[in-house]
C-alpha cells in the first residue's frame, strides 16, 4: 500500500457500556443517533465481545492483540512492564502521527510517554476534572469546572475515603485523584464543563490543526472517553429526552441467581448488598431503578453527542472519506441485571461481555451492512494495521477484521473464548467463557458451571449445565474451549497471575 494513500483512523472507544441494555422487548433504550449513523454508514458487528470484563487487562489488549494470560496485565492496578508491542507504537514506526485524549488505564505509564503519542491523557484510572490541560480549556471558554447534584449515591463505604462531600440532594465536584463514583445524578454545569465534550473538543482542535497541514503524513486520532463508566452525571438537556416512568423491567433484573455460580452474587455497593452479597429480591423498587436507569441512558446520550462531534469535524474538514473510523468499548455494564446490581464484578453475563462496535471505511466498507460473526475487541489493533498496510512483529491473538467486513473471507471463527482473573480485590478467581452455534458455556474454578441457549434464552434465566438433555453439547463446549486454550495458550499455565 502507498504511503500517500493510507487511511488516516479516528478510533472512539467507550468505556463500560453494554450491547444489550433493555429495549429488547420494544422498550425504552439508550438513544445514540451518532454511533448509529456511523453504524449505517459503514458495519454494525451484532456480536461483538470483550476478550476481559475489566478495564485494566482490556485495555492492554486493544493496545496489543493478546488474551491477558499472555501480556500479564490481569487486573486494574496491575503494573505489569510492556515487554510487546503496542499497535501505536508499530504505527509510530510506519510514519503514523498518534494522538491520544482521554482515559488511559492500561497498565504503567501513559500513551504519550510510553507509546508515541501526542495528546492528553493520565495515569492509571485518572481524573481529568483535577488537571492543568482541563483547568486551561476553562479558562480558554469562561466555563467553571464541573458541578453534579448527587441523587443517588451507591459508593462501597471504602470509596468515602475517595468521593468526600457525596450527599443526595446536594453539589458536588470530583476532586480525587481519579474519577469513577459509583453515582447519579445530574451535570449542574454546561455540558461543556463535562469531561466526554472537553475531550471531544481537544480532539475536534486537533483535527483542525491536521487538516491544514501539507505534507500527506497519516495520523491515528484515539478518543477514549470516561463514559458512561459511572457516574452517571448528564445534564438536564440529556435526561428531559427520557420519560423514567416508561423504562420497563428488565428481562432478568428480578433474578434469583439460584441456579448461578457464586461469583454473581458478589456485590459492594451501598444499600444493594450487605456483607460484600448483593441483596435479594432487588433492595430497590423498580421505581428507583427506572430513575437511576433514565440518568444512565441519558450519560450514554451524552457521550453520543461528544463523540459525534467528532464524526461532524471530520466530515466538515473533508477528512472523512480516506479515514476509517472504529467506535466501541472496552467492555459492558451489569446495572440493574441479575438481581439488581451497579457497576459489574467479575461474572460473565452478556450484559458484561457483549459490546457495541461498529465501523466506516468510505470506498472500502460497503455501507449499511450487519455482521453477525464474532468478533471480538481483541480483534481491533490487528484491524487497524491491516488499515495501514502493516502487522505486530510478533504472533498474536487477534483477527484482521477487514477481509471479513469486506467479504473476502468464506471461512470466519466458529466459536470464541473470553477470560478473567476476577477484579483481584480478595481471592483469585479463574473463568472462562466459550460460545459457539448460540450457545454460551462459563466456567469458574471451583464454581457451578454455566450453559445457555443465547437465542432463546437472551436474558440467561436457565441454566442448562446440569440438565442432562444438554449433556452432549456442554461437552461439545468444553472440549471446543480445552482446544481454544491450546491453540492460544493454556491460561491456566502460561503466565500464573501475581498474589493477591
Amino acid at each position: 500500500m502507498k504511503k500517500e494513500t493510507r487511511p488516516n483512523i479516528v478510533y472512539i472507544m467507550n468505556d463500560h457500556q453494554a450491547y444489550y441494555r433493555h429495549g429488547w422487548d420494544g422498550g425504552v433504550k439508550p438513544l445514540t443517533p451518532n454511533f448509529d449513523r456511523l453504524a449505517e454508514e459503514g458495519v454494525r458487528m451484532e456480536n461483538a465481545y470483550c476478550a476481559t470484563p475489566l478495564c485494566g487487562p482490556v485495555r492492554r489488549t486493544i493496545l496489543n492483540g493478546l488474551y491477558a494470560h499472555a501480556h500479564g496485565n490481569y487486573y486494574n492496578d496491575s503494573f505489569q512492564p510492556y515487554d510487546e508491542e503496542s499497535y501505536l507504537q508499530v504505527l509510530h514506526g510506519e510514519g503514523y502521527q498518534n494522538f491520544y485524549y482521554g482515559k488511559w488505564h492500561a497498565g504503567p505509564g501513559t500513551p504519550q510517554s510510553d507509546h508515541k503519542c501526542g495528546g492528553f491523557s493520565c495515569e492509571h484510572y485518572g481524573n481529568p476534572y483535577i488537571t492543568k490541560t482541563y483547568e486551561e480549556y476553562l479558562a480558554d471558554r469562561g466555563l467553571e469546572k464541573a458541578r453534579h447534584r448527587i441523587d443517588y449515591n451507591f459508593s462501597p463505604e471504602g470509596h468515602d475515603m475517595f468521593f468526600a462531600h457525596m450527599e443526595a440532594g446536594k453539589e458536588y465536584a470530583c476532586e480525587s485523584a481519579w474519577c469513577g463514583e459509583h453515582a447519579a445524578g445530574v451535570t449542574v454545569t454546561p455540558k461543556e464543563t463535562h469531561e466526554s465534550f472537553f475531550l471531544a473538543n481537544l480532539a475536534c482542535e486537533k483535527l483542525d490543526e491536521l487538516a491544514k497541514r501539507d505534507n500527506g503524513q497519516p495520523f491515528h486520532l484515539r478518543l477514549d472517553f470516561w463514559g458512561p463508566h459511572q457516574p452517571f452525571f448528564p445534564t438536564q438537556e440529556f435526561l428531559d429526552l427520557y420519560n423514567p416512568e416508561e423504562i420497563q423491567v428488565y428481562g432478568n433484573h428480578f433474578d434469583s441467581l439460584e441456579d448461578k455460580p457464586d461469583v454473581h452474587r458478589v456485590d459492594n455497593n451501598r444499600q444493594l448488598s450487605k456483607d460484600d452479597q448483593l441483596i435479594l429480591p432487588s433492595a430497590l423498587d423498580w421505581s428507583k431503578w427506572q430513575e437511576v436507569l433514565a440518568r444512565a441512558y441519558a450519560h450514554q446520550t451524552m457521550i453520543d453527542a461528544a463523540g459525534g462531534m467528532v464524526l461532524d469535524k471530520l466530515k466538515e474538514l473533508g477528512l472523512d472519506e480516506n479515514t476509517i473510523v472504529i467506535w466501541t468499548t472496552d467492555h459492558g455494564d451489569a446495572l440493574a441485571s441479575h438481581g439488581g446490581h451497579f457497576d459489574k464484578c467479575s461474572y460473565m453475563s452478556e450484559e458484561v461481555m457483549r459490546i457495541p462496535m461498529a465501523i466506516r471505511w468510505p470506498g472500502v466498507i460497503e455501507s449499511g451492512q450487519t455482521c453477525n460473526e464474532l468478533v471480538s475487541n481483541l480483534d481491533m489493533p490487528v484491524t487497524m494495521l491491516s488499515a495501514a498496510g502493516t502487522k505486530f512483529t510478533s504472533p498474536v491473538h487477534g483477527m484482521d477484521l477487514l477481509p471479513l467486513v469486506k467479504g473476502q473471507v468464506s471461512e470466519w471463527r466458529d466459536g470464541m473464548m473470553c477470560e478473567t482473573y476476577g477484579h483481584g480485590y480478595t481471592e483469585r478467581i479463574l473463568g472462562r467463557m466459550y460460545v459457539k452455534d448460540g450457545y454460551k458455556y462459563v466456567s469458574f474454578d471451583g464454581q457451578m458451571e454455566e450453559l445457555y441457549h443465547l437465542e432463546s434464552d437472551p436474558y440467561e434465566m436457565e441454566n442448562l449445565a446440569n440438565q442432562q438433555e444438554y449433556a452432549s453439547i456442554k461437552r461439545m463446549m468444553v472440549e471446543a474451549l480445552m482446544e481454544e486454550q491450546k491453540r492460544y495458550g493454556d491460561p491456566y499455565k502460561l503466565r500464573q497471575p501475581e498474589a493477591v
